[in-house]
This record gives C-alpha cells, sequence and structure tokens, in this order.
C-alpha cells in the first residue's frame, strides 16, 4: 500500500548538516529555531499557544535507506532498528518533542531542536502530560546511557 503525505510547514534550525547535530531534544535543549507552516494552514493553530510543548512530525527529508540492523549513536553493539530512533527507517518519519515559545501568525518559536533545517513538517500534536507521560516504563539496552545530552551525530545515518 502506497501512503503519500504533503509537507504542512518547514523546520528552520541551526543545523545545516547531520555531522555535529543532537540527535535527541534532550542534546539541543536550549536551541531555538522556527516552524514556518503553509499559510492555508495557519488557522489550525488556533489555541496550541496554551501548551508548553508540542511534538512535530516531520520527513526525515535527508535520510537514504534503511538496514534492520544497526550500531546506534548511543551503543556500540548491532541492534534491532526499531529498538533505535535511528533516522534511516523504511518510512523515514521522525518525531520530537519541542518547547513551544511563542506563535506569530503562521510562525511557531521553538526550543530544544534535533532535527535539520528545512526539515518538512508533517504535523503537530500538542504535548499533555495527562495523556503522554508514563510512570511504569522501561528503556531496554539505554537503561544505563544518560549521555544524550552530550551526543551529537558522526555522520553514521
Amino acid at each position: 500500500m502506497k501512503i503519500e503525505y504533503q509537507a504542512i510547514g518547514y523546520i528552520k534550525t541551526p543545523f545545516k548538516e547531520k555531522h555535529g547535530m543532537p540527535i535527541q531534544p534532550a542534546g539541543g535543549r536550549g536551541v531555538k529555531g522556527t516552524v514556518e507552516l503553509l499559510e492555508k494552514y495557519a488557522d489550525g493553530l488556533k489555541d496550541l499557544e496554551g501548551f508548553s510543548h508540542i511534538y512535530l512530525i516531520y520527513h526525515l527529508h535527508q535520510s537514504e535507506g534503511y538496514d534492520l540492523h544497526v550500531i546506534p549513536f548511543m551503543d556500540d553493539v548491532h541492534r534491532g532498528l526499531f529498538a533505535t530512533r535511528a533516522p534511516r527507517r523504511p518510512n523515514p518519519i521522525g518525531i520530537s518533542l519541542v518547547r513551544l515559545v511563542g506563535i506569530r501568525g503562521n510562525s511557531l518559536e521553538i526550543e530544544d531542536l534535533d532535527m535539520l533545517d528545512g526539515t518538512p513538517l508533517l504535523d503537530i500534536k500538542p504535548y499533555t502530560p495527562r495523556f503522554d507521560e508514563r510512570k511504569d516504563t522501561r528503556s531496554g539496552w539505554l537503561k544505563n546511557n544518560n549521555d544524550v545530552e552530550d551526543m551529537r551525530s558522526d555522520g553514521r545515518f
């Protein structure tokens, strides 16, 4: 089955190349950028300003191909692709939880970024602790790895 999506806007960030950029929003804490929503979708931003954080769902536009086993950034062991957040995937879709700083027209000011400049945006969803926060979680092979804030892309993906 073929599924097609259209970009609803673009994410503007200071990261012009994959090498050296944060691998997760926690590593991009404080990094500022914007979402430039296409004008025809601007009315959909009504009431979003009441949320402190939003999920950005986007197309990993510089990702090519995939492998079902990868050595993820935070490990040196081959892992199953779906047990990682490696960007090279069968459907190159990314998701990041970012801070919503403000909205001006069809432009969103955001922080805590981990995506490339010009990334095509597919959707925006509000973060709601009552819906999204979980207390009974496990982190699999990442349970003892706490250095995501300092981890940067080394170009392997």
